[in-house]
C-alpha cells in the first residue's frame, strides 16, 4: 500500500488518522500509540462480540495482537474521508500467521475516529470483518 501523505482532498485534522493508517500498513505500532489521545477509547464490534479497551497502552496492545506476530503481513488496501466532525477510514490486510493456521486469511475494518484539540484519536469506533481464509481467484 502506499502512503496516504498526499491523499487529495484531506484536511489538516486527519493528520494522525493518515499517520495510523501508515503505521498499520508498516506495523509500526510504537508510532502507532503516538496517534492516541491519553484518554483513547476503542469500541469493537468483532464477529463474536462489541470489545471496549480504554487508554493508548490497551488500545496499541489491541491492534499488536490482531495485527502483530504474523509471518507475512501487507495492508492491501486503506482509504478515509472526512465526516465532519469524524473520519472515517478503512483497511483490509492480508496476512499469514500461526495463530490462525495455515495459508492466508484477509481481514477488513471500518472506524469513525474522534480527533481531540491536540490532533490525536481519541475515540474510535470500530468494525470488523473477522479472519476470513484467502480465496484464490477463480
Amino acid at each position: 500500500m502506499t502512503s496516504l501523505a498526499d491523499e487529495p482532498g484531506i484536511t489538516g485534522s486527519s493528520e494522525p488518522v493518515r499517520v495510523f493508517l501508515d503505521c498499520l500498513a508498516q506495523q509500526d505500532f510504537e508510532r502507532l500509540a503516538s496517534t492516541f489521545s491519553d484518554d483513547v477509547h476503542l469500541r469493537a464490534l468483532l464477529p463474536a462480540e462489541l470489545r471496549e479497551w480504554e487508554g493508548p497502552d490497551r488500545v496499541t496492545k489491541t491492534f499488536v495482537r490482531w495485527f502483530g506476530n504474523t509471518q507475512e503481513y501487507e495492508l492491501v488496501d486503506a482509504g478515509l474521508e472526512v465526516i465532519h466532525p469524524c473520519m472515517h477510514m478503512w483497511w483490509r490486510a492480508r496476512l499469514r500467521a500461526e495463530r490462525l493456521g495455515d495459508g492466508w486469511f484477509v481481514v477488513e475494518q471500518q472506524a469513525y475516529a474522534d480527533i481531540d484539540d491536540a490532533h490525536r484519536i481519541q475515540r474510535l469506533s470500530l468494525v470488523c470483518s473477522g479472519y476470513k481464509p484467502e480465496v484464490p481467484a477463480r
